[in-house]
């Protein structure tokens, strides 16, 4: 991830392949997956970074464990800032003298930046290196509902309870998030070469160490990792972005089936390759 521990631009393609799941609820659609007007399906960007800060936050979770041991991290400059019942009035003694403290204190602050506006604290960090973008389907997506049903009643005189269309789930869809590395960023917020390889080994257990009953089969099929020659970059984003995506064989503008609908890149083109580092793929 460096050049003689030099911060590198980078641009990210995750591929994620989803099968009978939400990988995103719509709170303005009762937990629909997201969709947008076209009928592709959405995934934010905040609900795939929540997912790795938990990882991290889970200080006795096996993830956070393995990491630790692999990266020699020191515990006490990886907590997580975006959590619930943080206290606010500690964060606010860590602003103080330029936000020393909580930049050292904050992976998540170092890494994506944070909107914890205070007053008087003009050091708050609001943008940081790394930025998610919107995870968009190649092709529309369906989207179907079933009714929950449980054996134990909650209402009074229910032998049974029933939740109509309290399943909502995508049959299949393959999406694509990108992500950006920004090092123009980094000296404003703290972030490190090593904050950045956390960020990288542990999106590869995004969704295998985050199951839920809305998502059991979400999976990161790829996720691509493009370090530029320096710290400007030496290639367009959107140029590398192109040429990873999949595409679907037949019939573009219907919902897939399967992994096997589509065409999946998986080398740059030579043009692109001889402007960049080799790709590297974090699943492994």
């Amino acid at each position: 991830m460096s050049q003689n521990n030099q911060m590198l631009r980078a641009t990210g393609l995750l591929i994620i392949e989803v099968i009978n799941s939400n990988p995103n609820g719509d709170p303005d659609r009762e937990s629909d997956p997201r969709q947008r007007h076209d009928f592709k399906g959405e995934i934010s960007p905040v609900s795939f970074k929540r997912k790795l800060r938990d990882l991290i936050a889970d200080k006795e979770g096996v993830v956070w464990l393995a990491l630790q041991q692999e990266l020699q991290l020191e515990q006490e400059k990886f907590y997580i800032l975006e959590t619930r019942g943080r206290d606010r009035k500690q964060i606010e003694s860590e602003l103080k003298d330029e936000g020393k403290a909580f930049k050292e204190k904050y992976w998540d602050g170092r890494v994506f930046g944070n909107t914890f506006l205070e007053s008087g604290s003009s050091t708050t960090i609001k943008t940081g290196v790394v930025q998610f973008g919107l995870g968009v389907s190649v092709a529309p997506v369906d989207i179907e509902r079933h009714t929950n049903t449980n054996m134990s009643g909650v209402q009074e005189g229910k032998d049974r309870g029933m939740a109509p269309m309290g399943y909502r789930f995508v049959p299949h869809g393959v999406y694509c998030m990108p992500f950006f590395v920004n090092p123009s960023q980094a000296h404003k917020t703290g972030c490190t070469v090593q904050d950045i390889d956390l960020m990288k080994r542990v999106i590869a257990y995004a969704y295998a160490h985050t199951r839920s009953h809305a998502r059991p089969s979400v999976e990161l099929r790829h996720a691509w990792y493009i370090e530029h020659n320096n710290p400007l970059g030496s290639c367009s984003d959107l140029a590398l972005l192109d040429s990873l995506r999949p595409t679907k064989k037949t019939n573009a503008n219907e919902a897939s089936t399967s992994w096997e609908d589509y065409d999946v890149p998986t080398a740059l083109p030579e043009n692109l390759q001889a402007k960049v580092k080799p790709l590297i793929d974090l699943i492994g």
